[in-house]
């Protein structure tokens, strides 16, 4: 069955543990099953273990960034077609070259979290 005709799955991977939990509150508040990872290795791992159809990634994570969890989600066979968000607060000049599909800036409120699931409903 379509994921978008029932709970989109979306896996937050974001090391500050506010936002993280703030993300998990907006999405599960609009019908989403929601997986939260720490850093990018268990975000990693979550994702190739259960596929979401959805990842909100930080750049700036510790150890594996956000940059290189982004290129290995896309270069994998069971996540190449994942719908990712980069989270950041850096310039969006600064994301260029980020194979990613949206950009969800920090702060955030959320209607702009509403706005990126509203436009991975559209988009399939």
């Amino acid at each position: 069955m379509d994921s978008r005709l029932t709970s989109v799955h979306v896996l937050v991977i974001e090391d500050d543990r506010d936002v993280s939990a703030l993300l998990k509150r907006h999405l599960s508040g609009l019908g989403c099953r929601v997986t939260v990872a720490d850093t990018g290795e268990e975000g990693l791992d979550l994702a190739f273990a259960d596929p979401p159809d959805m990842a909100i990634i930080d750049v700036l994570l510790p150890g594996i960034d956000g940059r290189e969890v982004i290129r290995r989600l896309r270069s994998d066979r069971r996540t190449r077609h994942c719908h990712l968000v980069v989270s950041s607060v850096l310039d969006p000049e600064d994301l260029v070259g980020l194979a990613t599909d949206e950009l969800l800036a920090k702060p955030f409120r959320q209607a702009a979290v509403a706005r990126l699931l509203a436009s991975y409903r559209r988009s399939g």
